[in-house]
C-alpha cells in the first residue's frame, strides 16, 4: 500500500518540477476595417459629453450603440453549438462508429 501510494505522488511531483516557463506570444488577429470603424464610432460615443444633450439626442445615440453592438455580435465568424447539439453529435457518433 504504501508502494503504491509512494509511487502516485511521486512523478507528479517530478512533472511539477519539470515544467519550464514558455513564452506567450501574442499573435493579434487582424481586424476588418469594418468593425475597426465601428469601434472608433463606439469610442467616439462613449468620449462624447452626454450632459448637455437633450433626451432625444441620448435616445438616438442609444440606438445607435445598441445597432453597432448587434451588428458586432453578427461579424463574430463563429460556429456555436448548444448543449443539446453537442450530446446528439457524440451519441450519432458513438452509434455510427
Amino acid at each position: 500500500m504504501i508502494m503504491m501510494l509512494s509511487l502516485s505522488a511521486f512523478p507528479t511531483q517530478m512533472i511539477a518540477a519539470e515544467k519550464v516557463p514558455t513564452a506567450i506570444s501574442n499573435t493579434s488577429k487582424e481586424v476588418p476595417a469594418e468593425v475597426k470603424v465601428l469601434l472608433t464610432r463606439l469610442d467616439e460615443i462613449k468620449a462624447m459629453d452626454k450632459s448637455s444633450m437633450k433626451s432625444s439626442d441620448k435616445k438616438a445615440l442609444r440606438k445607435e450603440v445598441r445597432a453597432i453592438n448587434a451588428e458586432l455580435r453578427s461579424t463574430g465568424n463563429g460556429v456555436y453549438l448548444s448543449v443539446g447539439a453537442v450530446i446528439i453529435i457524440i451519441l450519432l457518433l458513438i452509434l455510427l462508429l
